[in-house]
């Protein structure tokens, strides 16, 4: 069995720095929270004050050396405590054992023959951690006060998982015992390695993360010193910053969303076993069985005795995995890369062009996705330049007439120019457009790909510049995209090739295929990105037969509410209204990602479970 948590304490002269007064502590905390809490710098100016933050929580850190619950031995010391602890609750623990798997680190791996859609793995209710545990632990008084805790679901669970790693009595601490030590999230890297990705899309998300969390640790710091509510937490005379990183990477990458008992409403758990597994492209094959009150996985795909058993963690880009989880993932199919665009309302055609997009469902101004596949844009992003780049005429024919409306279904389908000279003008201008983003980046893609053979590269470093190189490769292949077709279409033009026609007929087939679908009837995957959320979730369903229809999908990270919101991570940019901001709410997305776990023990790609 593992042992008990002990807490160290600062002594001088034992390894830990000299002992810090409370009140030169808080007011450290006090100057971190202001900083926090200030206005958004001015751009350009969001690494400085980066570097400033990261001064300060250093300094913290530094101070805070040698205070906080540990448990003595490593990880693998109370695997086999955590798989005694869930037979005793009544989960599935024959057929798989938990495998060091080297570069992807520990993962479920079959100890018999598993077939495809096979129900293998169950964890009842009893063993989760939920915000509604939390309401019922001695966190419960802090939440019925704290709005900031009513608020996001995401932070009570990593006060909750905090509060119960000190308690050793705690129910879960089979469960926690087993978690990583620490986790190779952006929060983790060295102020070197996040220079790394200075001018990529992901620098922006990765400086708002060390922020919110430095902030919410500061707030939630003097909130445990001072709120009559919190007087009985453990965490009084132990809560330090790398404690609250290390709760805020746990369940950034371990979040899902299950119904509550009563099926009324959605939480946050923690989903313990479970949460071994390790990603692989497919498909979300976790539901949620409320009849029976447990978590289900069926099998991806047939598994052979000693194979790794994966789940998939959901369509999330690299840039995600990084920030969210900790590793870069090389065969990531839905890797993507961010683009903004819209209509100039000093446009003279801009009232005409808003419009038809409105028909279409899109909006005038969005920020939409480049592919790592071909083609590299989607039916709602070939809609929009293809208006984006109509001439007078060329609207009016999508707006008035009998067949107008008609011909908002074809905006998305490569099989319908508009014109043989619309489609040049798109493909120039998206060629053009990606080119520019291309010119951004500080070094080119045979730098990085040099870097990346230095023997001492570090894995964060490693990370970094892989994430950088995967971005200016989707890039590339659009700029090379964007030639072949304008050259292609080009040529259609210069050789009078007819135009392929609408006819209503062809309604039939624009229904029958989901890239043909008109794009009135899709939600936009790319319109909640106007909002830049940190996380999201997958929502692609596996195969009915796979998972009983009176079940809920579990999505492997970060979770979503039914009204079609979801909880923001710790680290997000959500903070209480006293301190300068108010509290923001994430619109679903319709490419929902989810997030999964880190490896304490990582090697070439990063690390998963």
């Amino acid at each position: 069995m593992g042992k008990k948590s002990r807490v160290k304490t600062q002594k001088s002269g034992t390894g830990a720095t000299a002992a810090v007064s409370p009140k030169e502590m808080m007011n450290l905390i006090s100057e971190l929270l202001q900083k926090c809490s200030s206005a958004a710098p001015s751009p350009g100016k969001e690494w400085e004050e980066y570097v400033q933050i990261r001064a300060l929580v250093e300094k913290i850190r530094k101070k805070q050396k040698g205070i906080s619950v540990v448990f003595e031995g490593s990880r693998e010391d109370f695997f086999s405590e955590l798989m005694s602890w869930a037979a005793e609750c009544g989960a599935s623990c024959d057929g798989f054992e938990i495998f060091n798997f080297a570069d992807e680190g520990y993962g479920l791996k079959a100890t018999r023959d598993i077939k495809a859609e096979e129900l293998f793995l169950w964890i009842p209710r009893k063993m989760l951690m939920t915000v509604e545990s939390a309401k019922n632990s001695v966190l419960g008084p802090l939440y019925s006060q704290d709005r900031i805790l009513q608020a996001m679901g995401n932070v009570t669970l990593a006060l909750h998982l905090l509060c119960e790693r000190a308690n050793p009595s705690s129910p879960w601490l089979p469960y926690i015992k087993t978690l990583p030590g620490d986790y190779d999230t952006p929060l983790y890297f060295e102020e070197d390695e996040v220079h790394h990705l200075l001018a990529t899309q992901a620098i922006q998300d990765v400086l708002s993360q060390y922020k919110n969390s430095a902030r919410q640790y500061a707030y939630f710091y003097k909130v445990i010193q001072t709120h009559p509510n919190a007087s009985k937490l453990p965490l009084k005379d132990a809560f330090t910053f790398d404690d609250y990183r290390w709760a805020v990477s746990s369940v950034m990458t371990r979040q899902n969303q299950i119904p509550t008992a009563d099926g009324g409403r959605v939480t946050l758990a923690l989903i313990p076993l479970w949460d071994m597994c390790n990603h692989t492209n497919g498909l979300i094959t976790t539901g949620y069985n409320l009849e029976d009150d447990r978590c289900e996985c069926v099998a991806l795909k047939d598994y052979k005795e000693g194979e790794q058993i994966y789940i998939f963690y959901g369509t999330r880009s690299n840039a995600e995995f990084v920030i969210h989880n900790g590793f870069f993932f090389e065969d990531n199919t839905h890797d993507r890369v961010k683009i903004k665009l819209g209509v100039s309302k000093s446009e003279r055609l801009y009232a005409m062009k808003a419009e038809v997009l409105a028909r279409a469902g899109i909006l005038a101004s969005s920020i939409f996705a480049l592919h790592c596949s071909e083609p590299p844009i989607s039916a709602q992003l070939l809609a929009f330049l293809r208006v984006f780049c109509m001439t007078e005429e060329e609207l009016g024919d999508y707006l008035v007439g009998d067949h107008a409306i008609n011909k908002i279904f074809t905006l998305g389908n490569t099989e319908f120019p508009v014109s043989w000279e619309n489609e040049i003008k798109l493909w120039t201008f998206l060629e053009t457009r990606a080119a520019l983003l291309l010119k951004t980046y500080k070094t080119t893609s045979e730098e990085d790909r040099s870097m990346l053979k230095k023997p001492n590269l570090t894995l964060h470093s490693c990370t970094a510049i892989k994430l950088r190189l995967a971005e200016k490769e989707i890039l590339e292949r659009t700029v090379s995209s964007g030639r072949a077709k304008r050259l292609h279409f080009q040529k259609q033009l210069n050789e009078g090739a007819p135009l392929p026609l609408y006819e209503e007929s062809d309604i039939a087939l624009l229904e029958n295929a989901d890239a043909k679908l008109p794009i009135i009837l899709h939600k936009l995957e790319e319109e909640d990105e106007l909002v830049e959320e940190e996380m999201s979730m997958a929502t692609i369903k596996p195969d009915p037969s796979s998972l009983d229809t009176s079940k809920t999908l579990v999505l492997n990270g970060e979770c979503k509410d039914l009204n079609g919101t979801q909880e923001d991570p710790p680290g997000n940019d959500v903070v209480p209204k006293e301190l300068g901001d108010k509290i923001k709410e994430t619109p679903a997305h319709q490419d929902d990602r989810s997030t999964k776990r880190t490896e304490d023990d990582p090697k070439d790609g990063g690390e998963q479970s």
